[in-house]
C-alpha cells in the first residue's frame, strides 16, 4: 500500500467527519437529545447534562464507508476488511440502541446487561465461523508458549472481543478521553499490519484513525457531543478483532493498557467494597479517582494519553 494512498484514506475519513459532525450537533440540539448524566458521578459532570450524544455514529459511518471504498479501489476486498467492518458495525449497532433508549427515555440505564451480552456474544461467534472458515489457526502464543485448541481459542477470543468491548466502552468518561486514546491504538495497530503487509486491516486502521481525529476536535473539552456507547463499544471491539487477525492477541494488554486499567478499578472496587463496606478509589472508573483528587480533565486525558503512547511505543520496540 502506498504513502498517498494511505494519506487519503487518513484524509477523506477525517474530512467526512468534520463535514458531518456539525449536522448532527445541530440535529440532536434542535430535537433536545442529549446525555443523562449518571446522578451518582462528579457533581460538576452535571453541566454536561444534555449535551450531544451518540456522534460515533458519524465517524463510524465515515469510517466504514472509506474503508470500503478504498479496499475496493487497491482490490483489498478481503475476508478479513469484512469481518472487522461487521464487528464494528454490529457493535456500533447495540451500542446505538443502548443510547437511542437513553435519550428517548430521559435515562441512564439502556440496553439491559444481557441483551447487550447476547449480543456482543453472537456477533463474536459469527467472526469466529468466518475466522475459521477461511482458514485461521486457533493457536494462541503467549510469549515462548503456544496453545493449540480450538476450544480454548474460540472461548478466549469470545473473552477479548466482549472484555475491550466493554473495557473501551467504561474508558469513556471525560471530554476527548477515548478519541484520543484510540487514535494512538489504531495508529500501533496500523504500523503492524503495515509491517505484516495486512494491507486490508491497515486501511481500516487508518479510517478510523482519520475518523477519529475529525470527530475529537468536536469531542474535546468541553465536549460539544459525545461519542456515546454506538462509538466506544464498536471502537473496542474492533480493536480485539485486529489483535486476533493480526494473530498478536496478547498486545492488547499493553497497548489497550489503559482501558485494562480503568476495567481493573471498576472490579477491585466493587470486589473491596463488598468485602470491606469500603471503597478502594474515590470512584471507580479511575479516572473518575484523579478528578476526585483535583485533576483537571485535561491533565487527565494528557497523562493518560501519555500513558497510552508510551506503552505503544514499548510494544513496538520490544515486539515488533
Amino acid at each position: 500500500m502506498q504513502l498517498t494512498q494511505m494519506l487519503i484514506t487518513l484524509v477523506i475519513s477525517f474530512a467526512l467527519t468534520v463535514i458531518v459532525m456539525p449536522l448532527c450537533i445541530g440535529y440532536f440540539r434542535m430535537h433536545k437529545e442529549g446525555q443523562t448524566i449518571r446522578g451518582e458521578g462528579p457533581k460538576w459532570h452535571a453541566k454536561k447534562n444534555g449535551t450531544p450524544t451518540m456522534g460515533g455514529i458519524v465517524f463510524l459511518i465515515a469510517a466504514v464507508l472509506v474503508s470500503l471504498l478504498v479496499g475496493f479501489s487497491i482490490h483489498q476486498i478481503t475476508a478479513n476488511l469484512l469481518i472487522t467492518i461487521f464487528i464494528t458495525v454490529l457493535y456500533g449497532l447495540l451500542g446505538f440502541l443502548d443510547d437511542f433508549i437513553k435519550v428517548s427515555h430521559k435515562q441512564n440505564l439502556g440496553l439491559k446487561a444481557w441483551q447487550k451480552l447476547l449480543g456482543q456474544l453472537i456477533g463474536g461467534i459469527i467472526f469466529l465461523m468466518v475466522y475459521f472458515h477461511e482458514g485461521g489457526d486457533h493457536i494462541l502464543n503467549i510469549g515462548p508458549f503456544s496453545i493449540n485448541s480450538s476450544i480454548i481459542y474460540i472461548a478466549f477470543a469470545l473473552f477479548w472481543l466482549i472484555g475491550f468491548s466493554n473495557a473501551v466502552n467504561l474508558t469513556d468518561g471525560l471530554d476527548g478521553l477515548v478519541a484520543g486514546l484510540g487514535i494512538i491504538s489504531y495508529a500501533t495497530y496500523a504500523i503492524i499490519s503495515y509491517h505484516q503487509k495486512q494491507y486490508d486491516l491497515l486501511i481500516i486502521c487508518l479510517a478510523i484513525i482519520g475518523a477519529l481525529a475529525g470527530f475529537l476536535i468536536f469531542n474535546h473539552k468541553p465536549a460539544k457531543i459525545f461519542m456515546g456507547d454506538v462509538g466506544s463499544l464498536a471502537l473496542g471491539g474492533t480493536l480485539a478483532a485486529l489483535s486476533l487477525l493480526l494473530h498478536r492477541e496478547f498486545s492488547l494488554l499493553l497497548i489497550g493498557f489503559v482501558y485494562v486499567v480503568e476495567t481493573a478499578s471498576v472490579i477491585l472496587q466493587v470486589s473491596y467494597f463488598r468485602a470491606t463496606g469500603k471503597r478502594l478509589f474515590k470512584m471507580s472508573p479511575i479516572h473518575h479517582h484523579f478528578e476526585m483528587l483535583g485533576w483537571s480533565e485535561w491533565r487527565i486525558d494528557i497523562t493518560f494519553w501519555a500513558v497510552g503512547l508510551l506503552c505503544s511505543a514499548i510494544y513496538l520496540w520490544l515486539f515488533l
